[in-house]
């Protein structure tokens, strides 16, 4: 993005965003959709392909967007906390090995089907086993479920997804680089496990020193002081390969032992809304509608096979709460979405064209996951929505 034009770029990435979050807000729909479609529409594919100025994928955006996952992870946090979630390991447990069996096994025997080889029928399973904490996360709290029995659930299942993927995209990461490099592929988990235990401490022992840090008469001070911890804390996980999502999580929790949850959460709600809308432009900016289209039978077959499977396992997670069967369908429904993470799996899977996967099964994979996240992510919403049209051919 050059620089004399970066600011009318993202002047107009955010104008489109509150138009369209306008439009949203009249019709009564969730706005996570149209902030997609309104990245998608002024793409450089769209935009572009017709010589029409563009809003570049430039580096404020991408920063963005990862904020987004960051600010939208770090509230998901605040709702736990370490006893809670020490409390629920059996539950999550449970809902969570239900959720990785049946998603993952989907995704194995479909990718295997579809490519005839190990590697892309891991690439696959990845995409199609991982849920979207980031856009799950925002809509309950849009629609007012994180209050709710069928929180628990969705978040615990999220909280062990994230886990599991700090390992997988490790491994993946290695074979897809290195041709199968085992010894990479553990160095890599060493290092993310190592990480997390470091925040798993920083939540178990933290408590005092956040409440010192927090404690500022000066509004300013004291969003300027969690914002630096949170961001600081999830930068420094991405850059020795674990998520920043999960480390966002956990330095959530570690907020949430304090007595400023209420205040966090007042100040920092506005930064979160702004940078989650950009994190959903993001998604739609970097999706070419027209590679898409080149994958439409593969995003088909995964559509029609996995969202049933994510709304069976989402379902019987709930079930392992002992929740009834309308609250268990609203987390079946909340799972099929998919977003971030299978994005990123789109782009290691790209990264290994013409070296550890043909040049084509490479292509294919990220078109079918990019088509593949944007489908699941505007239907899981939409379905979240109209949970109610399907409660009410269950029983209280």
């Amino acid at each position: 993005m050059a620089a004399e034009t970066a600011l009318l770029e993202v002047g107009a990435m955010f104008a489109a965003i509150g138009a369209v979050g306008f439009l949203a807000g009249r019709l009564d729909l969730s706005p996570i959709p149209f902030y997609i479609l309104v990245g998608i529409a002024l793409n450089e594919s769209v935009l572009g392909a017709v010589g029409l100025p563009a809003v570049s994928n430039g580096e404020f955006v991408q920063v963005g967007a990862e904020l987004g996952i960051v600010f939208l992870l770090f509230f998901l946090g605040l709702e736990f906390n370490l006893d809670r979630l020490l409390a629920d390991r059996t539950r999550i447990g449970t809902a969570g090995v239900i959720d990785l069996v049946v998603n993952f096994g989907v995704g194995l025997g479909v990718g295997w089907l579809l490519f005839g080889s190990l590697l892309p029928a891991l690439l696959i399973a990845g995409v199609v086993y991982i849920s979207s904490s980031a856009i799950i996360t925002k809509s309950l709290l849009d629609l007012g479920w994180i209050a709710n029995p069928e929180s628990s659930p969705l978040l615990g299942v999220l909280v062990f997804e994230d886990l599991v993927v700090a390992v997988y995209l490790a491994v993946v990461t290695a074979l897809v680089a290195g041709g199968g490099d085992v010894g990479a592929a553990a160095r890599a988990i060493g290092i993310a496990f190592a990480f997390i235990l470091f925040l798993l401490a920083i939540v178990a022992a933290g408590t005092a020193l956040f409440e010192r840090l927090l404690d500022t008469p000066s509004s300013e001070y004291f969003i300027l002081r969690a914002v630096g911890v949170t961001v600081l804390l999830a930068g420094a996980a991405l850059a020795v390969g674990v998520s920043e999502a999960v480390a966002a999580f956990f330095v959530g929790m570690a907020f949430s032992a304090t007595e400023y949850v209420h205040d966090l959460e007042t100040a920092l709600s506005s930064i979160r809304d702004v940078f989650a809308a950009v994190f959903f432009f993001w998604i739609g900016l970097v999706t070419d509608p027209f590679v898409v289209v080149g994958a439409a039978d593969v995003i088909l077959l995964l559509v029609v096979l996995t969202a049933p499977a994510k709304l069976l396992s989402g379902f019987y997670g709930g079930r392992a709460y002992a929740l009834n069967d309308r609250r268990s369908l609203r987390v079946g429904l909340a799972m099929v979405t998919r977003g971030e993470f299978s994005l990123i799996i789109a782009a290691v899977a790209l990264s290994g064209a013409g070296s550890t996967l043909p040049v084509e099964t490479a292509e294919t994979i990220y078109a079918a996951a990019v088509g593949y996240v944007l489908v699941m992510s505007a239907l899981g919403t939409t379905l979240m929505g109209a949970s109610g049209r399907f409660e009410r051919f269950l029983p209280s």
